[in-house]
């Protein structure tokens, strides 16, 4: 298992929570985003898709199982999740291209809050802003709004959420939980 470690020595992971994409999913977006034609920026490679709902950053690697305890302890939502990533978006101050929802629904809502309350005790404090879920196209994306032939409709469905690990560029899954009983 590699891992980093702090000038301490003591080991971490990079964390965060995320909607996972099936690959007809990735396919369809990747296609979607190619057509965008973009000439700036750095494309997300399609296995990166994903819905972040929250992240953790470098958390020490021996509180990964009390991470996954926390959320297994959580009242999590008893049927899939639905989001429809409908808007185009330049986030500026993030300089990503991203696909957003026009509205988050309440279920989706309530996880992320959920899973900010659960880590609490942990010591794992959320960042003090409002939860803008969304999937990121492009990177150090400088704007301005591409047209869109074709506008966008992606219609996912979460089935589960999966504990990552951000490693290189590269995202690992560390841990998974059914939203359908």
């Amino acid at each position: 298992m590699i891992q980093d470690a702090r000038p301490n020595g003591v080991p971490f992971k990079r964390l965060f929570f995320a909607l996972s994409l099936g690959d007809e999913q990735r396919r369809g977006i990747s296609q979607w985003r190619r057509a965008l034609g973009l000439r700036s920026g750095k494309p997300v490679p399609s296995e990166n898709f994903h819905v972040t709902l929250l992240f953790l950053g470098d958390v020490d690697a021996a509180q990964v199982p009390a991470v996954c305890a926390a959320v297994d302890t959580l009242r999590l939502p008893d049927a899939n999740l639905r989001l429809v990533l409908d808007q185009l978006q330049v986030w500026p101050r993030a300089s990503a291209l991203v696909l957003a929802p026009e509205q988050a629904p309440l279920a989706l809502r309530q996880l992320v809050y959920g899973l900010q309350q659960a880590l609490l005790p942990l010591g794992i404090e959320p960042q003090v802003r409002d939860y803008r879920p969304h999937l990121t196209l492009s990177r150090d994306f400088p704007g301005p709004l591409p047209e869109a032939a074709e506008a966008p409709a992606f219609h996912l469905i979460a089935r589960h959420f999966t504990l990552y690990e951000s490693r290189k560029g590269r995202y690992w899954p560390l841990a998974e939980w059914s939203l359908a009983q």
